[in-house]
């Protein structure tokens, strides 16, 4: 029984061949244990670890299960790479640190964890990130540096935080992975590699047993193949009851086109995928208007000190950094540090600026049903391009910038790829209204129609 190779894995093609009985869920985890091994398609850096013996029973009990017509969902047996942030019963949750590596084992699953797996998926490995989920950039000091798949003979960053969930999907190896994104930490690596990510609005999928980034800015979401998969993941993680996605037209839909802060700097590759995405959605019959959100443009001058990611991470890493600091990645310690700046109710004036720009985003947005812009100006910067400390923080600068729009104005997003499998990656962004999801992936699953469509893809 063999994954039918022509096409990247999805959530549907696995689920009819694992009902059909073309498939079983041991050949399924077989496969890809044995794609996770080695280098050829980067398991040694995308996992920090899998429990092989774990995973195999677990994909005969799905098939037991299969069996006897007690099957939880049309996803039982399928894999889900799981990032190192959240609490798998009986795994040590490290946060791609050394920090927590001899802690104790977790007593039990994180709650989006626990819900995938009531759903009959099975956790496959704990996938590798940044430090703490603390960069855009994916590296990890500690346990390597997983590559986006185009041109790894030349060194490409994956995008992070949620890196090594990106690549494991990219490469092959499973066909979702569970991520967090605080800043674009699900949409950066899916731009980077070629595949889709979605950040939910937050408060849709709990974050009991994951380790906290920033409380006001975490959410946590699915990567995958399409839309399709992305949203048959969120409803598990929201508690929702999964219903067919119905792709909206891309006829008549009202786009806003961001004009001003997402579109600086960028390169001739993203710029050109860009423009002709939306040419190609205009001629499919989308309306699009330029929007100049100027609120936006004050968030370096808002987050000079770090923001309030930094601020929050650092009220959770402070007695940590001060009694460990040097087993912390430099780069990510020194971030973390920047709250030391911070002045006396800085903290509370920065809750204070982010409540009324959402205000101000709601008014702004409200004739439109989603706003797009590139997920990142940029292809992905080389591993060279980010070795000295001034280059490490500008990329990193850039490559969150558009995404954190999202996270900062509360809002639910995804980020589709805009040009060919094969070619250098970008993608397209939308950014939906607060507590719209269902609403966002009905769009998207429409605009990823005429994108592949003109991609050939």
């Amino acid at each position: 029984m063999a994954i039918p190779p022509a096409r990247p894995m999805t959530l549907a093609s696995l689920a009819d061949e694992l009902a059909s009985g073309r498939l079983t869920s041991r050949a399924l985890i077989e496969q890809c244990l044995e794609r996770a091994e080695g280098s050829r398609h980067q398991g040694n850096v995308a996992f920090i670890s899998i429990d092989a013996d774990r995973v195999r029973a677990d994909a005969d009990a799905a098939d037991e299960a299969r069996r006897q017509g007690r099957a939880a969902s049309p996803f039982t047996g399928i894999p889900v790479s799981i990032k190192d942030l959240f609490d798998v019963e009986g795994e040590v949750t490290t946060a791609g640190s050394r920090i927590f590596a001899g802690n104790p084992p977790a007593a039990a699953d994180a709650a989006p964890v626990a819900r995938l797996r009531a759903a009959g998926f099975i956790p496959f490995g704990r996938a590798n990130m940044t430090e703490f989920a603390f960069s855009g950039l994916g590296m990890n000091a500690h346990y390597g540096d997983p590559a986006s798949p185009w041109q790894r003979d030349v060194g490409r960053v994956s995008g992070g935080s949620s890196s090594g969930g990106a690549v494991s999907v990219a490469e092959g190896i499973v066909p979702l992975t569970l991520g967090t994104d605080t800043g674009g930490s699900c949409r950066i690596p899916a731009a980077c590699c070629g595949i889709t990510g979605y950040k939910p609005t937050a408060s849709r999928v709990p974050q009991d047993g994951t380790v906290p980034l920033s409380k006001s800015l975490d959410s946590i979401g699915p990567l995958a193949n399409s839309v399709a998969c992305c949203a048959s993941a969120f409803a598990v993680l929201a508690g929702e009851r999964a219903k067919e996605l119905q792709a909206r037209p891309v006829s008549g839909l009202k786009l806003g086109v961001l004009r001003n802060f997402v579109l600086d700097g960028m390169d001739s590759v993203v710029s050109e995928a860009f423009e002709n995405a939306l040419q190609k959605l205009s001629a499919a019959g989308a309306e699009f208007a330029d929007v100049t959100f100027t609120p936006i443009d004050r968030l370096p001058e808002i987050n000079v000190r770090g923001g309030l990611a930094t601020a929050e991470a650092f009220q959770f890493h402070a007695q940590f950094i001060k009694d460990r600091e040097a087993q912390y990645d430099q780069r990510v310690a020194s971030r973390i540090r920047r709250a030391e700046a911070q002045q006396e109710g800085e903290y509370e004036h920065l809750l204070q600026e982010r409540a009324r720009m959402i205000g101000q985003a709601v008014e702004a947005f409200a004739p439109y049903d989603a706003i797009v812009m590139p997920t990142i100006p940029v292809v992905p910067p080389r591993f060279a391009d980010c070795a000295e400390d001034a280059d490490y923080i500008r990329n990193n600068f850039l490559l969150l910038r558009n995404p954190s729009v999202g996270n900062w104005l509360d809002r639910c997003g995804i980020s589709l790829p805009m040009t060919p499998h094969g070619e250098a990656p970008a993608g397209f962004m939308l950014m939906g209204k607060a507590g719209e999801d269902e609403a966002l992936f009905g769009i998207a699953a429409g605009v990823e129609d005429v994108l592949r469509s003109a991609m050939g893809r």
